[in-house]
C-alpha cells in the first residue's frame, strides 16, 4: 500500500506535540508529511516547513492557504489526512474547513471550546462521511486495551466503582510568567478554552475512563481550584461520578501535584475482581479475581486479547511507551483510510464531543451535582 500524504496544521518549531505526531505516524511507514501550515506566525511557518523538508511549494503561512491550495490539486495529488496539532481555540474553524472540504482529519484533544461547536463538527462529519480521529493516545497501550477485554469479557464482574487520576506537576510554579510557551497557551482561556487541567489533562482521565469500562457519566460534582498565582483557569479538580449502571466513581487531576510527572492511574473495582494500569508503568496490568491470588498481566505475553495484540510490536521483555501508543491510533486510521471503512480502533468525534460536555459541565458545577445530559 502507498504511503498515505499528510499535511499538518501547527506542531512547528519550538512545539511539543506537533514532533509526537510525526514519530507516531513515521513508526509503522504509513504516512508522509508532504504539506503543512506549521505556526500561526507566517514566517515561523515557512520556515518550520523548511526545517522538515516539505517541497516549497507546500509550505503555507497559514491553513486557509493549505486549504485552498490542496483544493486547486488534482484529486490524485491531495493529501489523505489533515493532522491539527494547534493550540485549542484553532481547533473548531480548521477541522470544520477541512471536513466540509472532504478530507479525513486527526484532532489533538480536547476537541473544541464549547458543546455548540462540538455539535456541530459531529453533525458535519457524519454528513461528509470523513473519518475523524481524535487522539487520546493513551487508550492505544496494549493493556489499556486488555484491560477493555476483561471489563467486556465479564472477568470482574458488573463495575461497581472507578478511580481515575492524572496527576502532573509541571505547573506548580508560574511558568506561564516566564514566557513559557506550554503553559502560556494553557493557562489562558481564550485559547485553552473553559478548562485548564480539567480540559488539557481531565479529558484524557474521562476518556479512559469511558473506554475501559463502557459506562457513561449522568452526573457529576466538582470542586476546581486555581492554586498558582493570577491564574484564570483550574490547575487541580476533583470530581464525584455517578455512572451508567449505578457504579459510582472519582476522578482526580492535577497539574500542581509536585514530585509528579504523568501520572495517568485508572482502577476499576466490579463484583469479582479488580484491574490496575498505571500509565508511568504501561506494560503491566494488575488484575485481582475475587477468590484468586492477583496476576501480573504483561505487554505482547500469551493469553492477552486480539486487541492487546495487535497493538503490540516487539516481544515480551521489550518495553513500549507512548509514541507507540500514538501510533497505534494512527495504525488503526491507516487501515480504515486505506480500505475506506470506519471500523479501527481509535476515538472519534463523538468522544472528542463528549470530553467537551464533560469540561463543560465539570466547570458549572460548582461543587453541586449536576446532569451531564443538561443544557
Amino acid at each position: 500500500m502507498r504511503k498515505l500524504r499528510v499535511a499538518m496544521v501547527g506542531g512547528g518549531r519550538d512545539a511539543f506535540i506537533g514532533a509526537v505526531h510525526r514519530h507516531a505516524m513515521a513508526l509503522d511507514g504509513r504516512y508522509e508529511l508532504v504539506a503543512g501550515a506549521l505556526s500561526s506566525t507566517p514566517g515561523k511557518s515557512l520556515a518550520s516547513g523548511r526545517d522538515l523538508g516539505l517541497a516549497e511549494d507546500r509550505i503555507h503561512a497559514d491553513w486557509p492557504a493549505l486549504l485552498a491550495d490542496e483544493l486547486r490539486r488534482p484529486a490524485a495529488e491531495r493529501v489523505d489526512l489533515v493532522v491539527i496539532v494547534t493550540p485549542n481555540h484553532l481547533h473548531f474553524d480548521v477541522a470544520r474547513a477541512f471536513v466540509d472540504a472532504g478530507f479525513h482529519v486527526a484532532c489533538d484533544k480536547p476537541l473544541v471550546h464549547g458543546v455548540a461547536q462540538a455539535g456541530e463538527l459531529v453533525s458535519l462529519v457524519q454528513a461528509r462521511g470523513t473519518a475523524f480521529c481524535v487522539t487520546y493516545n493513551y487508550i492505544g497501550y496494549p493493556l489499556v486495551r486488555e484491560a477493555r477485554e476483561l471489563v467486556r469479557g465479564g472477568a470482574i464482574g458488573k463495575v461497581r466503582k472507578v478511580v481515575v487520576e492524572y496527576h502532573q506537576g509541571w505547573l506548580a510554579g508560574a511558568l506561564e510568567s516566564r514566557s513559557n510557551k506550554q503553559s502560556s497557551w494553557r493557562t489562558d482561556p481564550a485559547q485553552s478554552g473553559p478548562g485548564g487541567a480539567l480540559g488539557d489533562i481531565g479529558t484524557h482521565a474521562e476518556n479512559l475512563l469511558h473506554t475501559v469500562t463502557g459506562l457513561a457519566i449522568e452526573e457529576l460534582c466538582a470542586e476546581l481550584a486555581s492554586f498558582g498565582p493570577g491564574r484564570r483557569l483550574d490547575d487541580d479538580a476533583s470530581i464525584l461520578l455517578r455512572l451508567s449502571g449505578g457504579a459510582r466513581g472519582v476522578l482526580l487531576v492535577s497539574q500542581m501535584a509536585v514530585g509528579h510527572e504523568n501520572d495517568l492511574r485508572l482502577r476499576v473495582f466490579g463484583e469479582r475482581g479488580s484491574l490496575d494500569w498505571r500509565q508511568e508503568e504501561p506494560n503491566a496490568l494488575i488484575h485481582a479475581p475475587l477468590d484468586a491470588p492477583p496476576r501480573r498481566l504483561t505487554r505482547g505475553s500469551a493469553g492477552l486479547s486480539e486487541s492487546a495484540r495487535r497493538a503490540c510490536r516487539l516481544p515480551p521483555g521489550h518495553p513500549e511507551g507512548f509514541i507507540e501508543a500514538f501510533a497505534n491510533l494512527y495504525t488503526e486510521l491507516a487501515a480504515d483510510l486505506h480500505a475506506g471503512t470506519r471500523s479501527g480502533d481509535y476515538p472519534r468525534v463523538a468522544d472528542g464531543a463528549r470530553g467537551v460536555r464533560f469540561v463543560e459541565r465539570a466547570v458549572a458545577s460548582q461543587g453541586l451535582w449536576v446532569d451531564m445530559a443538561a443544557a
